[in-house]
Formats: structure tokens, C-alpha cells, sequence
């Protein structure tokens, strides 16, 4: 697959979960990868040379704590000097559970930074060279709790319906950008379920441990609280609708909030 030969894409939190799988499908799809994410050297190392040998062109990795504007303002000088980012990902996220009255305002601000704020930059700063360009892709990994809200969640929650707000009003400043032809400018945001990373291994072994050790039953024990199908997404998965987002055949999609909850939200 070649389809996203001579564009290259920004990845935040690229290295583990959902942002690896989205990695691995665009340098599949041919994209040069500009990688974001903690890690020590070898494991970044490790992860490029991944990255290169199912198909992209090139990968590269950038450092930014997302919590510091200033950083994000490097990171994206950095990727504009190697090429300008095509399309961004911004998907990198931090979760903290407590009900309101015992969140601090420490985490609030943290996961504010971390969700949505770190967003906004990327986009005010990457979106202009997307218009210049004529085509461009921001896809803004939200969650199922960007629509619906949950309990002892207020900064996550908060944040993803933020980003949803978010990716609308860019949708709707960059709407007339680039032509059918070129692709256009598109901002949309993928509000997963629960979707199988390293990140609720612990809760599914805990479920399968009511079961037996029964791993499904204990995936399908987590998922009746809430998605109705009873089953996971892979990381890949998203990384396919990713893809299919960044296709010139996308270009009149723009300013969505895509569920891929298993009907969570259709309740």
C-alpha cells in the first residue's frame, strides 16, 4: 500500500496503544512517521526501524511534555523543518479517576494540558501549512466520553468533550481550504469505547479471575456495564479508520465525532 506516498504525519503518544496501531497502519500506507511519545532511546530506536520496515519512507522521533506550550512549539518547528505535517494524530492522553470533590486542581490542570490543550497547539500551529498545501488531515483521538459522561471522570470527561468542540470549530475554519482534487483540509475526532491496549489489561484479568481465568468472559463481563456488542477494538482498528480518514475520497467528512463504542453511545 502506497496510498500516503509523500505525506508524512505527526503521531502523539505514538509508541504504546492506540497511537502505535495508527502509527503502523500509516507507515504500512507509506507515510513518513514523525513519532511523539515517552520512551527511553532504545525503545524509540527500536520502534522507528519498526516503523521503516513496514513501509514508511522514513520515521523520526519528537520530543515534546505536552504539558509545556513552549515544548509543543519546538516539536512542530522540528517536524516543519523535516517536511510539515500532513496529517496529525493527536492522540496522546492522560486518565485520572476521583469524584470532583477529591480531584486536584494539580491533575485537572495536567490532564486539561495533556488532552486538550496540547491539541489546540498542534492545530493552530499545523492546520495554516495544511491550507497553504491544499490538503490535510487532523483526526483528534477523543474517547466515547467526548458523548456521553461518567462518573469521577470531571477532567477526562471534560477534556474530551472540549476536543470535540474543538475539532468542529476547525473543521469549520478550514472547510473552504484546498479542493475536491487536492483533498481539502478535514478535522474529525474518533471517540473510541474500549478498545484492547496494555493500558485495561489489568481490569480484563481481574474480570477473567471472576470467570476462571475465562479472558472473553472476563472482556465480556467489563463491556456488558456499557458496550453492547460485548467486544474490544484493536488499536489497528483505529488505525484503519485513521487511514481511511486521511483518503482524498474523505475530503467532504469533516468536523465528525465517529463513535467506535460498540453502541455505548446509542444508548
Amino acid at each position: 500500500m502506497t496510498e500516503l506516498s509523500g505525506k508524512t504525519a505527526l503521531v502523539t503518544g505514538a509508541l504504546k496503544g492506540i497511537g502505535r496501531g495508527v502509527a503502523e497502519v500509516l507507515a504500512a500506507a507509506g507515510a513518513r512517521i514523525a513519532v511523539h511519545g515517552r520512551a527511553g532511546d532504545a525503545e524509540v530506536h527500536e520502534f522507528l526501524e519498526h516503523l521503516e520496515a513496514l513501509g514508511a519512507p522514513q520515521a523520526k522521533y519528537f520530543h515534546a511534555d505536552l504539558r509545556d506550550p513552549a515544548q509543543i512549539e519546538e516539536m512542530m518547528e522540528g517536524v516543519r523543518l523535516w517536511g510539515g505535517a500532513d496529517i496529525i494524530v493527536n492522540n496522546a492522553g492522560m486518565q485520572a479517576t476521583a469524584p470532583m470533590a477529591e480531584m486536584k486542581r494539580e491533575t485537572w490542570d495536567q490532564v486539561i494540558a495533556v488532552n486538550l490543550s496540547a491539541a489546540f497547539d498542534t492545530m493552530r500551529l499545523g492546520l495554516p501549512v495544511m491550507a497553504e498545501r491544499g490538503y490535510g488531515r487532523v483526526i483528534n483521538i477523543a474517547s466515547v466520553h467526548g458523548l456521553v459522561a461518567s462518573k469521577e471522570k470531571a477532567p477526562y470527561v471534560s477534556s474530551k468533550f472540549g476536543i470535540v468542540g474543538l475539532t468542529k470549530v476547525g473543521a469549520l475554519e478550514y472547510a473552504r481550504a484546498g479542493t475536491k482534487e487536492s483533498g481539502g483540509v478535514t478535522v474529525n475526532a474518533i471517540c473510541p469505547g474500549w478498545v484492547e491496549t496494555a493500558l485495561i489489561e489489568p481490569q480484563i484479568q481481574a474480570r477473567a479471575a471472576r470467570h476462571g481465568g475465562d479472558r472473553a468472559a472476563g472482556i465480556a463481563d467489563m463491556l456488558a456495564e456499557k458496550q453492547p456488542t460485548l467486544r474490544t477494538s484493536d488499536p489497528e482498528e483505529i488505525g484503519h479508520l485513521v487511514l481511511w480518514l486521511c483518503s482524498r475520497h474523505a475530503h467532504n467528512i469533516t468536523g465528525a465525532a465517529i463513535p467506535v463504542d460498540g453502541g455505548w453511545s446509542a444508548q
